[in-house]
């Protein structure tokens, strides 16, 4: 990431997101980690204080230039608090000199909330493991094994890099960022809340049932979870609704075809579309086409098309050179254009990983994403594989549905949220804050 005296520029995928903030779609993300005891706070302000010595540049604050939004160093610190705030509120407040992160605890829980031009679910997850890992070496004193982040070992100035302007090839246009917009795709529909507050639902099932599952179809859990999710949505249209394609935009961790070890945004997105009257009642008519668009999109030719896609907005001289007031007014547009063309996302931040030492202090991990429509992020840790959807909806049809569909393979679904609207059947355990 370039760095001139005091200020930092955003990274490419960065650039677009605080023009994109739209009533609930605050652009902020949340990690969790429940653990089987209670949470001190006094060791937990240690623990952060402590870890985000590696990630100074979290301590950055937003600020509008001429052309681009950049960050500035602050001399800010961010003070534990227990949760008070509804889930993923705004980070960003313009005018307003914030910090661009928050960590809460509520009883057992642990969560960071960030806004998404800091980092994105890889990165900000870096520094929640050593903030966790931390907090439960000085809470029972001991210390993990420092090989366990070796491949994480890095400086500063490589955490800190923008890794699109890293492998940038120059191409045409901004081909892969316009594809969505030429999409027609069926919308999920719903009351909105009147405060735009996100409502948040957890669905926690068996992580090996559902490797096992997968393993029984002949795929992969990725592929079984968009699978799934794409049954679900069908569940909730009508016949007239199922003239229009499902389109599901899918986030990629692209440290995982490109070697870098940055802490920002460095992901792609690619859109899975499946006819609704190619779905002829089984698993299977869904899978081999989601299996055949995951194959197409993630060929190395594509995957590099989608990076560039990102980094080619900062190349654009056209775009270069327009006041930012002007670039505000048309990423607006053009991200409303694009959300057309896009049915719901679903994000997968795969098995979490942590030290042994630690691992028998914690229950589960759970994310959660704001958009301006339904999104479903997964993550997974030793047995627990959690489904957290994060939306302005006061209902939940299509989270519902997906419980259904993983009730009726036969995983037993639990269920939390922070909402009234779920029918008592269909809760398995208490409600979270």
């Amino acid at each position: 990431m370039e760095r001139s005296s005091n200020w930092y520029k955003l990274d490419n995928a960065a650039k677009i997101i605080p023009s994109t903030v739209r009533g609930a779609n605050t652009r902020v993300f949340r990690i969790s980690c429940e653990l089987f005891e209670e949470v001190d706070p006094v060791i937990l302000q240690r623990a952060l204080d402590e870890s985000i010595v590696e990630y100074p540049f979290f301590n950055c604050i937003l600020r509008r230039g001429l052309f681009w939004y950049y960050l500035e160093d602050s001399n800010l610190d961010c003070t534990v608090e227990e949760e008070h705030l509804p889930a993923c509120s705004p980070l960003y407040l313009p005018g307003k000199k914030n910090l661009l992160y928050r960590v809460f605890y509520y009883k057992k829980r642990i969560s960071i909330e960030m806004f998404h031009v800091l980092a994105d679910g890889t990165g900000a997850f870096m520094f929640f493991r050593r903030m966790i890992t931390r907090y439960l070496e000085i809470a029972h004193d001991f210390h993990v094994d420092a090989s366990f982040f070796d491949t994480e070992v890095a400086s500063i100035a490589e955490r800190n890099n923008d890794a699109f302007t890293h492998f940038y090839k120059k191409q045409k246009g901004l081909k892969q960022l316009k594809t969505l917009a030429r999409n027609n795709a069926y919308q999920l529909h719903g009351e909105i809340d009147s405060n735009n507050e996100s409502h948040i639902v957890e669905a926690c099932v068996s992580a090996n049932g559902f490797k096992e599952l997968a393993l029984k179809y002949g795929t992969t859990v990725g592929i079984l979870s968009t699978s799934i999710y794409i049954g679900a949505v069908i569940d909730t249209m009508s016949a007239a609704q199922m003239k229009k394609p499902i389109v599901v935009s899918v986030p990629v961790n692209l440290r995982q075809y490109f070697k870098s070890f940055t802490a920002r945004n460095f992901f792609g997105v690619i859109s899975i579309k499946f006819d609704p009257f190619d779905y002829d009642g089984t698993m299977e008519s869904i899978i081999e086409e989601v299996d055949d668009a995951f194959k197409q999109q993630l060929e190395p030719t594509r995957v590099n098309e989608t990076m560039n896609s990102y980094a080619a907005l900062e190349h654009n001289i056209a775009i270069k050179v327009v006041p930012l007031f002007i670039k505000d007014y048309a990423i607006g547009r053009f991200d409303a254009a694009a959300k057309k063309g896009v049915t719901t996302s679903i994000s997968n931040m795969g098995l979490i990983k942590m030290p042994s030492e630690v691992t028998p202090f914690i229950d589960r991990f759970s994310a959660f994403m704001t958009a301006s429509k339904e999104q479903i992020t997964i993550c997974s840790f030793a047995d627990k594989m959690v489904f957290g959807e994060c939306s302005a909806f006061t209902s939940h049809p299509t989270m519902l549905n997906l419980c259904r569909r993983l009730t009726a393979q036969g995983l037993g679904v639990e269920l939390s949220t922070n909402d009234f609207d779920v029918p008592l059947h269909e809760k398995k355990t208490k409600e979270s804050k």
